[in-house]
């Protein structure tokens, strides 16, 4: 993994696409993804409005933030068993986006046929599929989703958990500690690894409790999750900070790096390192902290 191939993904923050306000402000944020959204965000009836303007959004599109990174922008559209999806989709394509997120995915087939209507509207290839991981079904079919993964035809790219949804349709209680939630948010970070995917925890809906949201993006990132999305700009800080590696693992990962390029260590599969040993499968995850501790600047 290269830092030209690897984008942080630790703060992902919804704007409706309606909100002039906000996105007057995506430039000066300092988090690695907005989502620009047509469902949750927006109002019944300034939907089709709120699509219009996604034209002039990206015509606008900022080359990089205040802080010198390229801030992605994924689309989120309406399902497309609605009747505003399919619609949805093509004008968020012709935008050429960093990728298309699609909500209510239940199967594999969702996300194929929403990659044929890319395919058929001659969208490039690097416009991706993120999909939300947030119905009861999803998560019974989540293994066949994610092995869409492996196929770069499907574009594929990346899981966001819609834990309010999973919520509501299971009627397990939210508790604060997210109890009874945890075993599917662990489910979807073993499919998205195993298709190869990156993963998102879902929001944290109560945005002025900044020393809560800390905590929940402190577990998040200890169950493997590369990032969380965000409804406030508040919260962006927390996320970056959470989802970023220690300097006490980079300065690790630089050890592990360094002994395996000594040329007594070419070949081997393990070595010893600072008392303990260390396999060519460390030396994998240390180069992956360090691509990523490039790419933002820690």
């Amino acid at each position: 993994m290269t830092t030209d191939t690897y984008r942080p993904r630790r703060s992902v923050l919804y704007v409706p696409a309606s909100n002039d306000k906000a996105l007057a402000k995506i430039a000066r944020l300092s988090c690695d993804v907005v989502i620009i959204d047509l469902e949750d965000g927006i109002a019944q009836a300034d939907k089709v409005s709120a699509r219009e303007k996604l034209a002039g959004i990206f015509a606008n599109r900022p080359v990089a933030n205040h802080f010198g990174r390229r801030c992605e922008m994924i689309v989120r559209i309406n399902a497309l068993s609605s009747e505003r999806g399919a619609d949805d989709l093509l004008a968020a394509a012709s935008c050429l986006p960093d990728g298309i997120l699609l909500p209510k995915v239940n199967t594999p087939r969702d996300i194929l046929e929403a990659g044929d209507a890319l395919d058929d509207s001659l969208a490039p290839d690097d416009v991706k599929l993120w999909v939300m991981i947030e119905t009861p079904k999803a998560m019974l079919n989540i293994g066949t989703i994610a092995e869409l993964g492996r196929d770069p035809a499907s574009r594929l790219a990346c899981f966001v958990a819609g834990t309010n949804d999973l919520v509501k349709d299971t009627g397990v209680l939210a508790t604060p500690d997210r109890r009874y939630l945890v075993p599917w948010l662990m489910q979807m970070v073993l499919a998205a690894r195993a298709g190869g995917l990156d993963v998102l925890d879902g929001v944290f809906n109560d945005f002025r409790d900044l020393d809560a949201f800390a905590r929940e993006c402190a577990e998040a990132a200890a169950m493997g999750f590369d990032g969380k999305t965000l409804i406030h700009p508040a919260q962006i800080e927390a996320a970056n900070n959470a989802f970023a590696p220690s300097a006490e693992a980079v300065i690790e990962a630089r050890a592990v790096k360094a002994a395996f390029s000594l040329p007594e260590n070419a070949g081997k599969g393990v070595i010893a390192l600072n008392g303990r040993m260390v396999e060519r499968l460390h030396l994998a995850q240390a180069e992956k902290l360090l691509a990523k501790a490039a790419a933002i600047g820690a």
